[in-house]
């Protein structure tokens, strides 16, 4: 087993917030030294934590459309790292899931990240993950990622995929027109693919 093998398994076999947990923990993340992509997103979801897949839910086939990559591409880890700020489904509140859990990535984000030593591009999806990968960058998620050139190439903050952001999308046309193009070029030259563009 390689050093990232034997934290791998260390992270699956996290129970740090169990007792925080409505439905226990089960961390779900897919990454691999190889990779040259890395996608952070939230925490998973109540579908996410039934199949353990990431992004096995709407939310993942929105992604994976404005990357314009397959489910093939998406989840072959010596492509994609998919490492959210929380492994675990933290459960829901009134308004939607709750956020992931403070614990989860001082106890494990760092060293993950320093087993990724070929990573070009890093996307960065909703509030959470802005604040950990663009700490030095004020505003709301939309004013963050209408600034997405600041960032350009090598960092992307988008906003969350989920179906709950249908309305934001309709308000923001900005996004599909300009970005997700944008998006989707840089995505295919960092995997050396063809590129997707519909």
């Amino acid at each position: 087993m390689t050093p990232l093998d034997v934290l791998l398994t260390d992270v699956r076999a996290c129970t740090l917030c169990a007792e925080h947990l409505p439905h226990g923990p089960r961390p779900v993340l897919q990454c691999h030294s190889d990779a040259k992509i890395l996608i952070v997103g939230q925490a998973p979801g109540r579908r996410v934590h039934a199949s353990g897949i990431p992004f096995d839910d709407p939310s993942g086939e929105r992604l994976r459309d404005w990357l314009g990559i397959t489910p093939a591409v998406f989840y072959d880890p010596h492509q994609i790292a998919l490492l959210p700020m929380g492994f675990c489904y933290p459960g829901t509140s009134k308004s939607g899931d709750l956020p992931p859990r403070p614990e989860c990535a001082p106890a494990w984000r760092k060293k993950l990240l320093a087993h990724l030593p070929n990573l070009q591009l890093t996307l960065v999806i909703g509030q959470y993950a802005m604040a950990y990968h663009l700490p030095t960058v004020r505003g709301s998620v939309t004013e963050i990622v209408q600034g997405w050139r600041d960032h350009w190439p090598s960092v992307v903050p988008l906003p969350h995929p989920s179906p709950r952001n249908n309305l934001w999308l309709r308000r923001n046309p900005w996004f599909d027109e300009d970005i997700v193009p944008a998006l989707r070029l840089r995505v295919a030259e960092v995997l050396g693919i063809n590129a997707s563009i519909f």
